[in-house]
């Protein structure tokens, strides 16, 4: 679901401000399914097509790399639809798994990216000894 190496590239290029970025792609992300689910409801692939690119690009970015295929997924069948004056109706399945997987994707970015999870080893009852 993640590439580790393109989100840690991704960190270590923003420093700081990565956790500001999650930020953003949380905002974005949403209104980018929101505004997807809207187009597929309309029956509307022009509309679906520009904020599909802006979330596969963003979660590309951030090492989200089964979002973004399933986005660019959607991105590229709806400009066949758009250019065949075609309704998207073969991309039902693709927008129905779109907010969880945006769900998933965003929490285990936002896991991955808190200062207070650390893995550590456990101490106390269940402690394994080897």
């Amino acid at each position: 679901m993640i590439d580790w190496k393109v989100c840690a590239e991704t960190r270590s290029a923003l420093g700081p401000n990565f956790v500001r970025i999650l930020g953003y792609f949380r905002e974005d992300g949403i209104q980018s399914v929101d505004r997807i689910e809207e187009a597929m409801r309309a029956n509307d692939p022009a509309a679906m097509v520009l904020a599909a690119h802006k979330l596969k690009g963003e979660a590309l970015q951030l090492g989200g790399l089964q979002l973004s295929l399933t986005t660019e997924t959607i991105e590229m069948t709806a400009r066949a639809c758009v250019e065949h004056h075609e309704t998207p109706d073969e991309l039902i399945e693709l927008v129905v798994a779109l907010r969880p997987m945006f769900e998933d994707t965003l929490a285990i970015l936002e896991k991955g990216a808190s200062p207070l999870v650390q893995e550590r080893q456990p101490t106390g009852f269940g402690r394994r000894f080897g």
